[in-house]
């Protein structure tokens, strides 16, 4: 593992070097309309600006919609936009039926006003009785005069799929009362049509060949088969569910970014003004191991932006927060390390068995300290907002980044550096000996402006220090 530890650390650096300056990276995951995905840093609304759509909730079925109805209808918002990939929406409710959608850097904003501003209300619909004899897809169906088997609530789960000659569609399952229901309808009406029909619009009318018994089927989209964006958004329609009440769209507006690139730059600024303080201190107090703590906090901050690179993760103001916040984190967890292997060698022990025990003893206090901060920040992330789940996405990223280069990175890089001879000669690692060493011509322990000094009875691990006084006999 030890051979093997410093070729793995140079290949994700490598790979994480390229994610972040290599222009035109694409990646297979992500992409909306199931292609490759240009990889990128997003930034949130407040960085970047958006797209910002109101919406009105409107009275049905004679109920006027109240505080809950609009807490029903922002989730359901709120999941259709993730759904696709935007990430980072601003979902908010205003005063008594209006819902405000914030969204940033949309490069097709039509396309997420259709998706959310349908219903959503699929109905599974017999073609009998009154209703016409033909049923087309595209046709609008009145479903006073046709009505419903059942409705979408009876759906269990929608996916992705294809139908018989290869063109997209779209997989259900039903709940357990949705399928009594059509296999009982579908064993008695063999070679009727029977229409699935979406905010009162025939999507697909399939003739009924065969019962359909086993809670499953199929959503074809006609002869030309839906499109990929259709098909996802349908998916989308059907496994986040209806609204509660229809909405209608307000106003639309873009959005100029509130803070603005001299803002980002600003705080790209502070962010590289801390790290580079924090640099500076380790390399003071702590000398050449303060310095490997420095490398390893660089290879913190490109691993880190490579993985927000790759998520994507949305960057918006709090999130920048959150990354300098885990940047002392990272820190931290070596200064207890250096710290330990202080009272390592003050024990006795060589420079480097001192080293490998302070990496082995410091590392239940790290992992306790950080497993603390990951609750706190999954707690965020599970009741918060979008913003504060931003906050909390890079808090999480952060920490568990920083365990890693705090324990592995930091630790590769001593193993190498302790075992040049020019590093046990000289003083780059004096900070971590515990004490001063003893110039040539001056005893073991004798005081001097810098206090007692120590010295070995020989390099090996076995060495023990000696401490004499500097008062004479009695």
């Amino acid at each position: 593992m030890r051979r093997a530890g410093p070729i793995l650390i140079a290949v994700i650096g490598l790979a994480a070097l390229v994610v972040d300056v290599v222009p035109g990276v694409r990646v297979p995951w992500g992409d909306p309309n199931g292609g490759w995905r240009l990889v990128e840093t997003k930034l949130g609304l407040d960085l970047q600006g958006g797209l910002r759509v109101e919406y009105q909730a409107l009275p049905a079925g004679g109920r006027q919609p109240g505080p809950s109805d609009l807490d029903v209808i922002r989730d359901i918002i709120e999941r259709r936009v993730n759904a696709i990939g935007v990430a980072e929406p601003v979902v908010v409710t205003q005063g008594t039926d209006r819902v405000v959608l914030e969204i940033p850097g949309v490069s097709d904003p039509d396309a997420v006003r259709k998706l959310v501003g349908q219903t959503g209300k699929l109905e599974f619909v017999p073609i009998q009785g009154n209703c016409p004899t033909t049923i087309q897809q595209g046709m609008t169906l009145d479903l006073s005069v046709c009505p419903p088997l059942f409705g979408g609530e009876q759906i269990a789960s929608a996916n992705l799929g294809t139908d018989q000659v290869g063109q997209r569609a779209v997989d259900f399952t039903l709940k357990g009362e949705g399928a009594r229901l059509f296999a009982d309808y579908t064993t008695k009406n063999v070679g009727k049509q029977f229409a699935i029909v979406l905010d009162n619009v025939v999507i697909s009318a399939p003739v009924i060949r065969q019962p359909i018994t086993g809670g499953q089927g199929q959503i074809t989209g006609g002869g030309a088969g839906f499109t990929l964006a259709e098909a996802t958004n349908l998916v989308t329609v059907l496994r986040y569910g209806s609204l509660p009440f229809p909405i209608r769209e307000v106003s639309v507006e873009q959005v100029a970014p509130t803070l603005g690139d001299q803002f980002l730059r600003q705080s790209l600024l502070a962010a590289a003004i801390g790290i580079t303080l924090v640099f500076i201190f380790m390399l003071v107090h702590y000398r050449l191991p303060g310095f490997v703590a420095g490398l390893a906090l660089l290879y913190y901050a490109l691993l880190v932006l490579a993985i927000f690179r790759l998520i994507p993760v949305t960057l918006t103001l709090a999130g920048i927060a959150g990354f300098v916040l885990s940047v002392g984190m990272a820190v931290d967890a070596n200064i207890l390390i250096f710290e330990r292997s202080k009272e390592e060698m003050r024990a006795g022990k060589s420079l480097t068995a001192a080293i490998e025990a302070g990496f082995s003893r410091a590392w239940n206090s790290i992992l306790d300290s950080n497993v603390s901060s990951l609750i706190t920040a999954f707690i965020l992330f599970w009741f918060g907002s979008s913003v504060i789940r931003g906050f909390a996405l890079v808090l999480m990223i952060g920490v568990l980044v920083s365990m890693f280069t705090a324990i592995t990175v930091t630790r590769t890089i001593l193993r190498f550096v302790v075992a040049r001879d020019w590093a046990r000669r000289g003083e780059p690692l004096r900070r971590l000996d515990g004490g001063v060493r003893c110039p040539p011509n001056r005893p073991a322990g004798s005081r001097g402006g810098a206090g007692p000094c120590l010295t070995s009875s020989g390099s090996g691990a076995g060495s023990t220090p000696s401490r004499s006084s500097s008062r004479s006999p009695a």
